[in-house]
């Protein structure tokens, strides 16, 4: 194939099941974030939550969803059947859906927020795995980037649905939470009816003892160095709340502070899919340190920011550089780790990158609350810097090679 004229973006040879799991996710992100967008103002403003109970249910909530994919992942290794879990995740999501608007108290809505976490948990492995699965190496890049915008398309459709509902149902949050479940159920049906797991050669057995000492060991140099430059990469990458703050600290009016996360998500959908392409091309190395650098110009833009013109260059910078790097890091992950051990490959790697963010957001708000913003992002910087320097070593593990050049 790689010898042919390819269609633009190489749309027509992504693989059907790809682009189902593409929508799958596009569909489940509007629903979850029309609802994540108004679940802490409705916690606070209906039922009278603290922000100590916001912040614990947030904090719970994302543990639990990190926990689970290694479990999950390793899990879909073993059975050897990556749909089954990944479908059954998605269908926590969307059966929890309803309770949102049903739950007549806060421990409802705990329970919802956590079980639709744990959804996310199962599901997020063993669907990353299964697009390795179903994808030809020289269409991986293409078939992450592919995903990752459709799932940021629809972080970016959720919340301005959820804003234009509250406009047009006069605040009533009940009714907003009543028309998210819509697109849960039909992300449930999509991976249900058009995802399938592809047959296996007959060396292609599922994996035994997936998640032990035996089957880490099987990863391999190659894989581990991903993991570590994907892990420190992340400890350098704040959370987006912290986007938030900065443009408040600049004088953005309130009611327009979402903004910033649109504005994130479009540069970022825009740039992944494209990256991917490339990648498959001319390989992952130059675009991902292009990502990297592109990170350090962010920080460096939010750290100095002191109007609303320099908040917007680091805003797009930074979904510039997610859309380098997201899509490319799960690339290498799929190009490096053996093939039946995908699904705890993915699981580690999201571990690994979960905790990592975890703490790079309590050194981001230590960091905010002693030296202020300006601290903060420059300090984003100078890690992101130290990444960007210690990059060149990963070539031994073949990141500067396209994948078909490596075959």
């Amino acid at each position: 194939m790689t010898g042919t004229k390819r269609s633009f973006l190489s749309w027509r040879e992504v693989p059907g099941g790809v682009w189902a799991l593409g929508i799958v996710s596009m569909l489940m992100d509007i629903s979850s974030e029309m609802i994540h967008a108004l679940l802490p103002l409705y916690l606070v403003t209906v039922l009278g939550a603290s922000m100590l109970t916001v912040g614990t249910i947030e904090g719970v909530a994302e543990a639990l969803a990190m926990i689970t994919k290694i479990f999950s992942g390793a899990l879909s290794d073993y059975l050897g059947k990556r749909k089954l879990l990944a479908a059954t995740g998605y269908g926590l999501g969307a059966f929890t859906k309803p309770v949102f608007p049903l739950a007549p108290t806060i421990g409802w809505l705990v329970a919802a927020r956590f079980v639709d976490r744990i959804g996310k948990g199962i599901r997020g492995a063993p669907r990353d795995a299964l697009i390795a699965d179903l994808t030809p190496a020289d269409l991986r890049g293409a078939s992450y980037g592919l995903r990752q915008s459709l799932d940021t398309i629809g972080a970016v459709l959720g919340p301005l649905a959820a804003v234009v509902l509250m406009l047009v149902l006069a605040d009533n949050f009940t009714a907003v939470f009543w028309i998210a479940v819509i697109p849960a159920f039909a992300s449930f049906a999509v991976i249900v009816l058009w995802v399938s797991d592809p047959d296996r050669p007959a060396t292609g057995a599922a994996a035994r003892s997936p998640l032990s000492l035996t089957g880490l060991a099987r990863m391999g140099d190659a894989y581990w160095l991903v993991v570590g430059v994907a892990g420190v990469f992340t400890l350098a990458r704040c959370s987006e709340a912290f986007l938030l703050l900065r443009a408040q600290s600049v004088g953005v009016p309130l009611a327009a502070v979402p903004l910033v996360l649109v504005i994130m998500n479009v540069t970022y959908a825009l740039s992944a899919w494209p990256t991917g392409v490339l990648s498959d091309r001319f390989g992952r190395y130059n675009l991902l340190a292009g990502g990297f650098a592109l990170l350090v110009a962010a920080d460096l833009a939010l750290a100095f920011a002191n109007g609303i013109v320099m908040l917007g260059i680091g805003i797009a910078l930074w979904g510039l550089h997610m859309g380098l790097t997201q899509g490319l890091l799960a690339s290498l992950v799929a190009d490096h780790a053996p093939e039946q051990l995908r699904g705890m490959a993915f699981g580690m790697f999201n571990l690994v990158t979960g905790i990592a963010t975890l703490l790079a957001s309590v050194i981001a708000g230590a960091l905010w609350d002693s030296v202020g913003p300006t601290g903060t992002f420059l300090a984003g910087a100078a890690f992101t810097a130290v990444a960007l320097v210690g990059l060149p070593a990963t070539k031994r593990g073949g990141f500067a090679s396209a994948p078909s050049e490596r075959q």
